[in-house]
């Protein structure tokens, strides 16, 4: 079973590049972040015409996530116990889904930017982080043979080596003490950074910024991850992160990361 996670950046700018990418690197699953739709705008026939279910959840032209599998896409959760919203009052945002697939409980998550250090969003993204973390260490405590893959846009980088430049970064938000911590935290409970052991760094990265020749200047960060669970990060058998889907003209600014699985999840799963 192959699965991966892949900020597209605009599912609607990028639909075509996006099923074509789907359709060649041979995937089960795709974890799909910042689709920029909502549900009636996301371009569905595109990857059910190739043989995937789709699951999406968009509330605007901000945000979105969506599963797409073609191993089944059972018990379709949008967003997880006590996701905190935005705002004053509270506002939901679409950053969360959830389904099993081939007997794989799998998110795509979208993490808060957090924006500026001093900003109200900052302090959401912690919280969103450690709600994350708290789902996440209750569902193995409840079934510690679990298999999950926690895949997303975390917007944290957690070494680093996961940044260009720390020097650049120094003052802003992605590297942080706290933010580093919280995504510690989520690792802690259990859920294992899957990709790294096989794309090791430094200089190694997910995401380049559209500015300033950042890509082929390799100005990048890793913040794009699979997180597994004990069980399911056993059966990881290796890893990469398609690097020249970055390439060309109507790129994403992020690139797909990808992990292969050997077996099958348990019956019953």
């Amino acid at each position: 079973m192959r699965i991966a996670t892949w900020n597209v950046n605009s599912v609607r700018a990028r639909a075509e590049r996006v099923s074509a990418w789907v359709e060649r690197s041979d995937v089960d699953v795709v974890a799909v972040q910042e689709t920029k739709a909502r549900d009636d705008q996301f371009p569905t026939e595109l990857f059910t015409d190739l043989g995937y279910e789709v699951a999406h959840h968009g509330l605007s032209q901000w945000n979105g996530v969506a599963l797409l599998s073609r191993v089944g896409l059972e018990d379709v959760r949008v967003g997880f116990p006590d996701q905190p919203g935005f705002g004053d009052p509270e506002e939901p945002e679409a950053r969360a889904i959830g389904a099993v697939c081939g007997g794989v409980e799998v998110w795509s998550l979208y993490v808060p930017n957090g924006r500026e250090i001093d900003a109200p969003h900052y302090g959401y993204k912690l919280r969103w982080l450690d709600r994350l973390r708290a789902y996440g260490a209750g569902r193995l405590a409840a079934d510690p043979a679990a298999q999950v893959a926690l895949c997303g846009d975390f917007n944290v980088a957690p070494q680093d080596d996961d940044v260009w430049d720390m020097a650049v970064f120094e003052g802003k938000t992605h590297v942080t003490k706290a933010e580093r911590e919280a995504f510690a935290a989520v690792v802690d409970a259990g859920f294992a950074d899957v990709a790294r052991p096989y794309t090791p760094g430094p200089g190694v990265y997910t995401f380049w910024d559209y500015q300033q020749l950042s890509f082929p200047k390799k100005k990048g960060m890793r913040i794009d991850f699979v997180l597994a669970s004990p069980a399911l990060a056993s059966r990881v058998s290796g890893a990469m992160i398609d690097r020249q889907e970055r390439k060309g003209k109507g790129a994403s600014d992020h690139a797909p990361v990808i992990v292969d699985l050997d077996g099958a999840a348990p019956a019953g799963e």
